[in-house]
């Protein structure tokens, strides 16, 4: 043995405490393995739970090992450790660890958790735990008495800790649901009640304010058709190869809907009424990414659906594909175009908004954003907020369609009825909703922060309980050297029986033929 190496062995030995006994997992615990069970046989009504590797998965009728047991996640959530206080199905993507005499099961539950399992996770695919590498792992074992003190000593402060978790926890969802009832009231008027009734001499009248979309929109109309002519004049001067730029599409009448379509909405306002989104501005999809559209001739940034997230737009990762000069009038996007996201595998993660602030230039996006470009750039922070609350309600996923892949469509999109109020009203909802957000997200980076604190102070206590400083050594407590050997000898005895079975079963074979 090297210098280097007896140095490292004393230190070592220098961490156990007094009683304690340095062993490899393997020798101390058995991971066994779970068993299939079909998800027909997975019911509610069954007596014994069912536990898969995310913990309880269903419940059966019968179980396939007494308690109390731990449960190790085998498969998906990898090293993930989970006690079961009375017998239970452990299915085929989990190990199991048996209650033992040698061993307090909750101690053996604070040490597997501490051990972090998922830390041998090796698979490029699904996550997997391969028992041989947790064999391996030294651990330090402590006398019987003294690990029936550290288990509850441990439970004790759990306990305490769990509850304060467990309230902020609730209070994180109760701020959830005050997010949708700010947003409710911001979009039924009832948030700006008060202020539209001391501030009747600012607003339009529903009149003024489709003249001001109307104008607006001709303006933009004319711009269009100006980019239009002359992107058609670059198509024709670069030899007319690809795609003839695409006209303008002519406009649509400007109208509310129907009374029909509108009698199961909210009674708005006066003042305000119901729009479509394409009565309010352009929608359209991005452009198809394709093998034919990457090349390094006009390699151009553009967005995706994964550039969306619920904290507005991620732009650490933007990728890139050919948008030629005639098509950067179509797809390239503006500052104040809301971008929504079209598609995902699911349907709650649909219609996510953002807004862009140019933070790109020369940006376009691909086919699985909508962009909702207002033809009254100054609406843009009012649907913001809108499409938000559509977000967060639900309404996005309730008109999302598909199968695998749910998407919006820009068609589906275009038929959504929006509720607008005065240009001065919209600001004003757009600065109390600023404000009164401004104030909840700070409540939830505390209580975030909080939880941290508290997965921190979970984490101090296993390490102390599991390096001797939680509760007292007692000199009188049988070391756990003794407790290791009994160990061993009794696992050696459960292998000659299950050998002598094997055997036995063998003999029984032969006779039978």
């Amino acid at each position: 043995m090297t210098q280097a190496t007896d140095c490292q062995s004393s230190q070592r030995r220098l961490e156990v405490p007094v009683g304690w006994t340095m062993a490899r997992f393997g020798d101390i615990y058995e991971l066994s393995y779970g068993k299939g069970l079909p998800k027909s046989a997975r019911n509610t009504h069954g007596k014994y739970p069912v536990y898969g590797s995310n913990g309880i998965v269903g419940c059966h009728d019968s179980y396939l090992v007494d308690g109390p047991v731990l449960v190790v996640g085998r498969k998906g959530t990898a090293g993930a450790v989970w006690f079961s206080p009375k017998p239970c199905w452990p299915i085929d993507t989990t190990y199991y660890v048996r209650d033992s005499d040698h061993i307090d099961i909750r101690f053996s539950f604070h040490l597997l958790t501490s051990l972090r399992l998922n830390q041998f996770d090796r698979s490029t695919a699904i996550p997997g735990l391969n028992r041989n590498d947790v064999y391996e792992l030294a651990v330090n074992l402590p006398p019987l008495r003294e690990q029936c003190r550290i288990a509850a000593k441990t439970d004790e402060l759990f306990s305490e800790i769990d509850e304060g978790m467990e309230s902020l926890r609730k209070a994180r969802t109760q701020l959830a649901t005050y997010r949708i009832a700010v947003l409710k009231h911001a979009f039924d008027g009832k948030l700006t009640a008060q202020w539209r009734e001391d501030n009747r001499d600012r607003l339009e009248t529903p009149e003024q304010l489709i003249a001001r979309i109307k104008q607006d929109r001709a303006e933009r109309y004319d711009q269009q058709l100006r980019n239009w002519k002359a992107a058609v004049r670059e198509w024709e001067e670069s030899g007319s190869v690809g795609r003839k730029p695409a006209a303008p599409r002519r406009l649509k009448t400007v109208s509310t809907p129907a009374e029909e379509e509108t009698s199961s909405l909210n009674v708005l306002p006066d003042g305000w009424l119901w729009l479509t989104a394409e009565s309010v501005g352009t929608v359209q999809l991005g452009r198809q990414r394709s093998p034919r559209n990457r090349s390094d001739n006009y390699a151009t940034r553009y967005i995706r659906a994964a550039n969306i997230t619920e904290y507005g737009l991620d732009l650490s990762d933007v990728l890139d594909m050919d948008f030629g000069p005639h098509e950067l009038a179509t797809y390239r996007l503006e500052k104040g175009d809301l971008v929504l996201s079209e598609a995902s595998g699911s349907a709650a993660q649909v219609g996510k908004p953002a807004i862009w602030n140019d933070q790109i230039p020369n940006c376009c996006f691909q086919n699985t954003v909508i962009r909702h470009r207002p033809y009254c750039r100054e609406f843009a922070g009012y649907l913001l907020w809108l499409y938000r609350f559509y977000y967060v309600s639900g309404r996005f996923a309730n008109i999302a369609g598909g199968v695998g892949i749910n998407h919006l469509s820009a068609f589906k999109f275009a038929q959504v009825t929006i509720p607008l109020c005065p240009l001065a009203e919209q600001q004003e909802i757009v600065r109390l909703l600023g404000g009164r957000f401004a104030a909840i997200e700070q409540q939830e980076r505390e209580i975030d922060s909080a939880l941290k604190q508290a997965d921190a102070l979970r984490q101090a206590i296993l390490n102390k309980a599991l390096s001797g400083q939680l509760v007292s050594q007692d000199i009188n407590d049988e070391p756990a050297s003794a407790l290791l050997k009994r160990v061993r000898i009794d696992r050696e005895q459960t292998a000659k029986r299950a050998t002598a079975r094997m055997a036995g079963n063998r003999r029984a074979a032969k006779r039978t033929v």
